[in-house]
């Protein structure tokens, strides 16, 4: 991939409409890493690319539960340039890089122009495929919403709103022996500029997976509680594994929606039309949840925003459900 032939190619693992993900190898160390090329042959991409290059660089500390970039490299032509490392970053040189990269752009339009990002290995594919291969387990539903509710609250205390959350995003790793979930796909994500409470930055463009927006995301008038309602949309599905199939890809997704006829509307467009509408949580089986997890997944899902969690409260609540806790046997 460089001249100096720093990493291997192995086998392409992902595609989609932004980019193409593949398994390579470090030629030096043997080690596994994940390379995402985005081509930077459109405004829209190079904005995409652009977007996922500043959050993953903004993050100032590793989260265990969120994907963590190695480096970054730019490719015009036959040239490959490192622009960046986790240990070597200013937001000069992230501005410098992103003008640049702009620049290129409006000067030769035909050029090839990719951003790739090197990051690391997640042996165990995305966290969709993963649940659906597998019988339910009570406490690893319960261990991947402590792990997304900690590495959402620590990317919001980072200033970053995901705005693409959905099951199909987050990847399993097996690194640590027990599988670890990591949030990735950054494409779509905004870093707030300033300090102070995120959840106060107002974003306008709708964007994200129709069946994880929340209603005021449908709307162009929403906050970093999108994420919240997207997040609530996993835990539902997951707990219950409620699916729909996806009518481009046709693949089995997690997700719960509304029932009208044979159509199915995602919630969050459901809740627009009527926002005083009852969720039926739990919608299978009585015996599924506990009370106190019903009440948090309704607090996820809050039609108004300013009644649903942020993921700070969140991040409390989760650890104090008693889903997914071993009874401890009383001694007689």
């Amino acid at each position: 991939m460089a001249t100096e032939a720093k990493y291997s190619i192995i086998r392409e693992v992902g595609r989609g409409s932004y980019g193409v993900v593949y398994e390579a190898i470090v030629n030096k160390t043997r080690s596994k890493v994940a390379v995402k090329r985005m081509h930077c042959n459109v405004p829209e991409n190079v904005e995409l690319a652009l977007q996922e290059f500043w959050a993953l660089q903004s993050i100032q500390r590793q989260h265990e539960n969120v994907i963590q970039l190695e480096e970054c490299i730019l490719q015009n032509g036959q040239v490959f340039q490192p622009i960046s490392h986790r240990y070597r970053k200013s937001d000069s040189h992230l501005l410098l890089i992103e003008t640049c990269l702009k620049g290129r752009r409006c000067m030769d339009p035909k050029s090839a122009c990719f951003l790739w990002f090197v990051m690391e290995f997640c042996d165990g594919g995305n966290m969709n495929e993963y649940l659906l291969s597998r019988s339910p387990d009570v406490q690893l539903n319960n261990s991947f919403m402590r792990q997304l509710s900690s590495a959402v609250a620590f990317l919001h205390r980072n200033q970053i709103v995901h705005r693409d959350l959905k099951s199909d995003n987050i990847l399993i790793s097996h690194r640590c022996g027990s599988p670890i979930v990591k949030v990735a796909d950054f494409g779509l994500s905004k870093v707030c500029q300033g300090k102070g409470n995120v959840n106060q930055h107002r974003f306008s463009s709708a964007c994200g997976s129709n069946f994880y927006m929340a209603p005021e995301v449908w709307e162009g008038h929403y906050t970093a509680k999108a994420d919240i309602f997207a997040l609530g949309i996993i835990f539902w599905a997951m707990v219950e594994r409620i699916t729909f199939r996806d009518g481009d890809t046709e693949k089995e997704l997690l997700g719960t929606y509304i029932c009208q006829g044979k159509e199915l509307i995602p919630l969050g467009e459901a809740l627009l039309e009527n926002p005083n509408m009852k969720l039926q949580i739990p919608l299978k089986n009585k015996k599924s949840m506990p009370e106190d997890l019903c009440k948090l997944l309704r607090d996820m899902l809050a039609f108004n925003p300013k009644e649903r969690l942020d993921a700070f409260q969140l991040e409390v609540r989760i650890r104090q459900i008693s889903y997914g806790k071993k009874r401890q046997r009383s001694v007689s």
